[in-house]
């Protein structure tokens, strides 16, 4: 299927030349690889990595400026854009590594949840790739793939505390091992990247000319910058609330109502960007970072409380694409702060999808032997797959109350 000639070793941005060096008696040493395919949504990745962590390899096509000019994620649209580009992004992962397939260990795929047209995609692909070269097949959950990236860059030892925040996903979890969560709380309607897509379409901001070529949540953050949040004052969601579920629909709703407001107001048609749009999106994306920050204050709250954490350096890892604002990473850094914690975070190209957190997740379950299946099995996509063991009643019956002095977010 693939060709393949010798390549320089690619690694991450800031490596030096000696870890390079490194990487390469690695590979001459270490048996175990890994291919990672990522198809989830939007975004072809592929990466080739060892049983280290070190990128050997790696490609992403990024389907964004397609999805801008068509106001969203269109599933089919987004399936054959994946069926176009996967065998290109392999192979360059491939390429790039040096590897061969016979020389890869195994091969892992997410397969849930996501989108069912885009899962498909990269399950039928895998499903050939390890029948033809005889490999070891390992199905990954995306969410878990998220969480466990930042072990990749750090020594973090289970457990941990999670935040996983995206277009298509919310939730708060407690991480024990590679495949055994605790969810102490998710999204009851919309995800957080999902509303400031809304919000910015809303606001007309591919019409704005520092923003045209940016997705809805990278647009809010940047002309947040310039925004007075104290212009619009939004209801955080779910105040009345002790537990640690989220809700990002209800204040969607507040800011298309003020939109549509000041659009009367300025005497202009919807489409038309408003004069006051800085200051509508430094007030939501402060909304939404409160929200964020006081559930995460919360599950701190409860884990401690039932001695979920550990007592010597307490970790809060923040991953997916929503993690890349910095706006709410300074929002969680106050929670961490203000509990002791230690806030980690992978840098914004491994925090949104990439086939390098896939690969890192095949890696850590082909280290404890757990989720291998022979590559002749039949694996199923699941577009809905929930993470964990669901304890979110407990918190709610734990009926924490936040003391509001810990939660002042500066800009």
């Amino acid at each position: 299927m693939f060709t393949f000639r010798a390549a320089r070793l690619r690694t991450l941005p800031g490596w030096t030349r000696r870890q390079e060096r490194r990487c390469f008696a690695v590979r001459a040493s270490s048996p175990m690889l890994v291919l990672g395919i990522e198809t989830s949504c939007d975004d072809t990745g592929a990466a080739v990595m060892d049983d280290t962590g070190v990128v050997l390899g790696e490609s992403l096509h990024s389907q964004k400026l397609v999805h801008l000019k068509t106001g969203g994620i269109i599933p089919t649209v987004a399936q054959q854009l994946h069926r176009e580009h996967i065998t290109h992004v392999v192979q360059e992962a491939m390429t790039q590594s040096g590897v061969a397939p016979g020389q890869l260990s195994a091969v892992a795929t997410t397969v849930k949840p996501g989108l069912a047209l885009s899962l498909g995609i990269g399950l039928q692909f895998s499903l050939q790739f390890v029948r033809e070269h005889r490999k070891p097949f390992i199905p990954i959950h995306h969410m878990e793939a998220h969480a466990l990236t930042a072990r990749m860059l750090h020594p973090l030892a289970f457990p941990f505390l999670v935040l996983l925040i995206s277009g298509g996903h919310s939730l708060l979890a407690l991480a024990r091992g590679i495949d055994d969560f605790l969810l102490l709380g998710q999204a009851l309607d919309e995800a957080p990247g999902d509303a400031m897509d809304k919000v910015a379409r809303r606001l007309s901001l591919t019409q704005h000319p520092r923003c045209s070529t940016l997705s809805g949540g990278q647009a809010i953050e940047l002309l947040a910058r310039d925004g007075d949040r104290s212009k619009f004052h939004f209801m955080t969601p779910m105040g009345q609330h002790r537990d640690c579920n989220f809700s990002f629909a209800g204040l969607r709703n507040q800011i298309t109502m003020v939109i549509q407001k000041q659009e009367v107001l300025e005497g202009v048609e919807p489409g038309t960007v408003l004069s006051c749009v800085n200051d509508i999106a430094a007030a939501a994306q402060h909304t939404i970072a409160s929200h964020l920050a006081k559930r995460t204050l919360r599950a701190i709250m409860f884990c401690k409380a039932k001695a979920l954490l550990p007592t010597s350096k307490p970790t809060l890892v923040v991953s997916g694409g929503v993690a890349s604002n910095q706006y709410i990473r300074k929002a969680l850094t106050v929670v961490t702060d203000a509990t002791g914690l230690h806030l980690l975070s992978p840098p914004a190209q491994l925090c949104t999808d990439n086939g390098v957190m896939i690969a890192w997740n095949g890696v850590e379950r082909l280290r404890e032997g757990k989720g291998i299946l022979p590559f002749d099995q039949v694996v199923n996509y699941e577009p809905k797959a929930p993470l964990g063991i669901d304890i979110t009643a407990d918190v709610k019956e734990a009926n924490i109350k936040l003391p509001k002095m810990m939660l002042k977010i500066s800009d």
